[in-house]
């Protein structure tokens, strides 16, 4: 394509709103532009890319058996009502004409579990894996970041249907794969994590998550091992810390020593050594406390998990917290309470606790669990540090990276079946819920995390597969000469599968430098009447900015030898 005839405007300067550096860059790059908070036009370049990645995900799904199908983006309330997520917040509603509720498509469940509903009768009709790269709306209440957290994207999502757990672990099996070659074809490093399956629910689910200094997620990997895992749902290694000296319970003056950090130096103790105590409301209303070593995070994720809700817990205010314990918070402990007590997997060895004393600035030394308190559970309610033993393997430690999450994979079970009776006929004559597992990749959000992985202070370094143009080419003089070899190679590249950018604008070579290092194609090829008189164009590859001169009669073939090797 040729400049000339393209819609490509490039700014110099980035919009305010932009905060992280792909947002910036594809906004200079003219490859989006904003039209609304959290809604973008494609432009040309864009467009071009998020192809490339659609081409990739249907060849993948396809040569797995799935079957591409396109739902519609307005939906009937009533399927969500079902389901019991009408309520959610980022679901926008509204009315037809009529009167009728319907609401924008923020997610396919609903609308897939109503066709396999109607469809599938018998046993003999499954497994089925339907999928579909449409456009998606949630009413987010703060977009941010151009395409990584906008109201409108479009997304790739596909669901399974099977007859029974042992083969819906197969569809799930068979769909991670399919990531997996997915975004190593992309040409991501990216990391597979073990995740929280949050509003959509499931019993097992694992998040693709490209590595970037800028992203929203925290990874825990281990050194040694393939584990890693979002830090909300990262497992820990019980601590098998030494027993303590024991003695009896005493209580001993803390005035004013309201933290952890502070009560450790008055003690001249480590923090890991003290109790930290916390105090947070069930899905009923009723408190609950959590005890962890002084020197660790509560996991809200784990807490969530640990009692059973479908959202994090509440902490206690300070006045509620008072009610309950007759203490502030910093002096607070777990002798005396009568609501549930979790212990965090840390303390499970611990026999010797230092505790608030439910007295303003009174601690208590020498509390035994067994005696002077009991836990009703010991659970893994810390969050996961650096450093920490690996639970897989047992051998490597944590480390830890800056992840977007560009794909989800989810086993989601009955949950959606059971609700909207997408049942199946077994071999017995039984009716049965069908077992469903759901897939989705952000393609608009992959195409930005590309950018947020890949760039430096020049601009964009586009991975080779998903490059809006594979070769960027650089016509500095127009002349007979230099036009009939630069139109010549421009026809011969096409001709040989090589998707070409030809930049045929009468701007000084400067601009168009800074242009081609802004868009960032993997290749430029740069063609100049000083070039000509000496025989030689110009190649050089984005990435390492290397630069090849070569005849013109030689350039053609070494393009197609850098693609091959994708480079």
């Amino acid at each position: 394509m040729k400049w000339s005839q393209s819609h490509i405007f490039t700014l110099r300067d980035a919009p305010a709103d932009a905060e992280i550096t792909s947002h910036k860059l594809l906004v200079r790059g003219g490859f989006i532009k904003k039209l609304a908070p959290g809604i973008f036009t494609l432009q040309h370049l864009a467009l071009r890319s998020v192809r490339k990645i659609e081409k990739i995900i249907r060849e993948e799904l396809d040569k797995r058996g799935c079957t591409e199908i396109l739902m519609p983006m307005v939906q009937p309330q009533e399927l969500w009502a079902e389901t019991g997520r009408l309520g959610i917040e980022e679901l926008l509603k509204f009315k037809n004409r009529n009167g009728h509720p319907f609401c924008l498509g923020a997610t396919h469940e609903e609308v897939v579990t109503d066709i396999i509903r109607k469809d599938i009768k018998s046993y003999r009709d499954l497994p089925k894996n339907l999928y579909q790269i449409q456009t998606k709306y949630r009413d987010e209440i703060r977009p941010r970041f151009g395409l990584m957290r906008g109201r409108e994207f479009i997304m790739k999502d596909a669901y399974s249907f099977d007859t029974d757990l042992d083969t819906a672990k197969k569809s799930y099996d068979l769909m991670y794969d399919a990531y997996k070659a997915i975004f190593s074809r992309l040409g991501f490093e990216f990391r597979i994590v073990e995740a929280d399956a949050g509003n959509i629910g499931g019993s097992v689910t694992h998040e693709f998550q490209v590595l970037a200094e800028s992203g929203e997620d925290r990874i825990i990997y281990c050194n040694k091992c393939e584990f890693a895992a979002n830090v909300e749902v990262a497992p820990n290694m019980p601590v098998n810390e030494p027993p303590g000296p024991g003695g009896e319970m005493e209580e001993f003056d803390t005035p004013g020593l309201k933290t952890i950090s502070d009560l450790a130096k008055a003690l001249n103790v480590p923090e890991k050594s003290l109790t930290k105590t916390l105090f947070y409301a069930d899905a009923d209303g009723k408190p609950v406390c959590f005890m962890l070593r002084g020197s660790d995070e509560a996991n809200p994720v784990k807490l969530k998990n640990a009692l059973g809700m479908s959202a994090a817990p509440l902490m206690l205010t300070d006045d509620e917290v008072k009610a309950l314990t007759g203490a502030s918070p910093g002096s607070c402990g777990p002798v005396g309470l009568k609501i549930p007590i979790y212990l965090d997997s840390a303390l499970h060895n611990r026999t010797n606790f230092t505790v608030g004393a439910n007295r303003d600035d009174k601690h208590l030394r020498n509390v035994a669990r067994g005696r002077d308190f009991k836990e009703t559970k010991i659970v893994d309610i810390r969050m996961a540090q650096v450093g920490d033993q690996c639970p897989r393997c047992q051998k490597g430690s944590f480390k830890q990276a800056r992840g977007i999450e560009v794909g989800h994979v989810f086993l989601l079970g009955t949950k959606y079946s059971k609700a909207m009776g997408a049942t199946f006929l077994s071999q017995d004559g039984s009716a049965q819920p069908i077992q469903m597992g759901c897939y989705g990749i952000g393609v608009t959000r992959t195409m930005q995390a590309a950018v947020e992985q890949s760039n430096d202070k020049d601009g964009i370094i586009w991975p080779l597969p998903i490059a809006p143009f594979t070769v960027h080419m650089c016509v500095l003089d127009f002349d007979e000469a230099t036009m009939k070899v630069a139109n010549g190679l421009y026809q011969e590249l096409e001709a040989s599968g090589v998707d070409v950018l030809f930049d045929d604008r009468e701007e000084r070579p400067g601009v168009k430098f800074k242009d081609a290092d802004l868009i960032g194609m993997p290749l430029r090829l740069t063609i100049g009447k000083r070039g000509m008189e000496a025989g030689e164009l110009e190649l050089t590859q984005r990435k390492t900015k290397e630069t090849i001169k070569l005849p013109p009669q030689q350039v053609a073939a070494k393009v197609m030898e850098l693609v091959k090797n994708g480079r």
